[in-house]
Formats: C-alpha cells, structure tokens, sequence
C-alpha cells in the first residue's frame, strides 16, 4: 500500500518547468507587410525582421544558433539582404543566445539589459536552458553570452533608408524585466512589443515589476495604435480590437495575479497559500494556454518577493528553480 501511495504521489507531481514538452511546434512565417515579418511558433518565442532599402534589422535571436539559423533560412526565401541590426528586447537565454547566427554589424539593447547581462547572464543562461531544454537545440552552439554593442536609454531611431521610412527603438518603462523595448513602424503601424505583451500565451513574470507593467507601461504601449503587434509569444495580432485586447488580457493577468497574491500577503498567509490562490483565480481563464503552469511558481515568487519590498528580482539559479518548483507545484 505504502508503494503504492509513493506511486500514486509521483504520478501527481508536475513535470518540472517546460522539461516535459519536447514536441516540435510548427512555425508560421508571417509577412505583416511589405518587407516586414515575423515568425510565431505555437506559443514558443517569437522572432522578426524588417527590412531596409539595403539591410536587415532582426528582433530577437532565439536561444541557440542552431535555432536562429532555421529561422534565417525560412527569412532568406524572402530576402537576401545582410543583416546590420540585430535588436534584442530584453536580456533572457532564450531571446539572446543565438546571436551569434546573425554575423549583424550591431546588436542593439536597452542600456538595463547590457546590466543585466553582466549582473546575471550566466545563471539565467543555465536557468533557462534546464527550464526549457526543447528550445536550447544545439546547445553546444552558443559561444557565449551575448553583449549588446549600441545600448539607449529612452528611445533610438533607425532610419530604414529610401521610403520605407523609420524603425524607433523604445524604452517604455519596467515591465516583464527592467530593460524591455519595443520596436515601432510607424509607417505601418506595426509594434514588436516583445514580452512586454502576450497574445493567447501565460505571462512570465519571475523577472518582472507588475505594478508599473500594469499600468504605466502597458498605457505607453496601447498608446502606440498599432494596427499590428508582435507580442513575445503567441500569433501576431491584426486590427486595432484585437491588438487592444491582447494588451488588456496582458494587464487582466497582471492585475488578478496583483490582487490574489497581494490578498494572502496582506493577510499573512503563505507563499504556497498565494500560489494556490493565484492558480485558482488564473486557471479557468489561462490555464490551457502555453506555459501556464511551468510560469506561474516563478511568477508568484517574485511578486511575493515584490510586495514584501524586495525591489530588484532576486537572481534565478537552476538551484533556486527547482526549490522553488518543488515548494509550489509538488
């Protein structure tokens, strides 16, 4: 009977994280208007590229070469143009490993995200890679960290030559980490948004500030208008009803999260109370789509961390994951 308890418990336990999803997702290369592109995966990390009169700027470098190199032979059946800007919307593993596959004359990021980088590279580079091993193909590829080599503050423009007229590289305030940027056309009024907004994707916020995410920095991104937007996961988004209300499922996630976490810290219940609470509030809504449940321990971490006055996200380890893991989806 004791075996049998011991089995029965075992069978009950979550998979940790992403290690159980090992099933290729089919890859959509979407043309979102002349010379303007993205490619969605199922819920997995989200890429694009826009072109200029003679260069490419890409958003995003996936985990691995190996992973970017896919994506840029699928890219090169549209165009053959080098690529001089590599744009990098924050500084996770997943997002910024594969840089290297680009050969781009400048890889361009938030200032917060080259602090990052420094500050924590190496233990998100094993998190997140223990986290999601689908995604990290080829592994042995990366040759390093990745470093920015132009770095802003506030906002940077690229001018994409002839008439189709300017990138705008901006910073819109803390959000999913503190060094998120989007990237706007606003000829075609077409956003990359990065993580900063998910469309039918669970919120990752283990890295996040979700307050100001919430609020200020979500009202500077609706308030771009954009009649396109390529959140970090997810499909891409066409007319404006649909991008605002990938924007609001965004902030309705954030806000539910705030509320039932801060709840049970207010009344000085536990951090697996809140997390029970949470999952209670978010699952009905959000539990079936991607990575729901591989995020929401990490999520819940670090907004109880947040509440209790930790201002900066502690750094994530592969150690710290798993205890946290084993506490809250056991």
């Amino acid at each position: 009977m004791a075996q049998q308890n011991v089995a029965g418990q075992n069978a009950a336990r979550k998979a940790f994280a992403s290690s159980a999803d090992l099933d290729d997702k089919e890859q959509t290369l979407e043309v979102l208007a002349d010379g303007v592109y993205a490619l969605t995966a199922e819920g997995d990390p989200n890429v694009g590229a826009v072109e200029g009169e003679d260069f490419l700027v890409c958003f995003e470098a996936m985990a691995t070469p190996v992973a970017a190199r896919g994506w840029l032979r699928r890219l090169r059946e549209h165009t053959d143009k080098p690529v001089r800007y590599l744009v990098l919307s924050h500084y996770h593993a997943v997002r910024v490993l594969g840089a290297s596959a680009f050969d781009a004359d400048v890889v361009v990021a938030h200032e917060n995200t080259r602090a990052l980088v420094a500050e924590r590279g190496e233990q998100d580079w094993a998190s997140e890679f223990a986290r999601m091993p689908r995604l990290a193909t080829g592994a042995e590829s990366v040759p390093g960290l990745t470093w920015p080599t132009l770095t802003f503050s506030d906002r940077l423009t690229i001018d994409l030559g002839g008439d189709r007229g300017d990138l705008v590289l901006e910073y819109c305030g803390r959000g999913h980490t503190e060094g998120d940027l989007v990237a706007w056309l606003p000829k075609q009024r077409i956003l990359y948004a990065g993580d900063l907004v998910e469309s039918e994707a669970a919120l990752y916020t283990g890295d996040a500030f979700h307050r100001e995410w919430a609020s200020s920095t979500l009202d500077r991104v609706a308030a771009y208008e954009a009649e396109v937007l390529v959140g970090g996961r997810g499909a891409a988004t066409r007319g404006r009803a649909a991008v605002t209300a990938a924007i609001e499922q965004t902030r309705d996630f954030l806000a539910v999260l705030i509320r039932e976490v801060g709840a049970v810290h207010e009344a000085g219940g536990t951090l697996k109370d809140a997390f029970d609470r949470a999952h209670a509030a978010l699952e009905p809504r959000y539990g079936r789509w991607p990575i729901f449940e591989h995020c929401l321990p990490f999520d819940v971490s670090r907004l109880w961390d947040e509440l209790s006055g930790v201002e900066r996200p502690v750094i994530w380890t592969a150690e710290r994951d798993r205890e946290v893991w084993a506490q809250l989806q056991s």
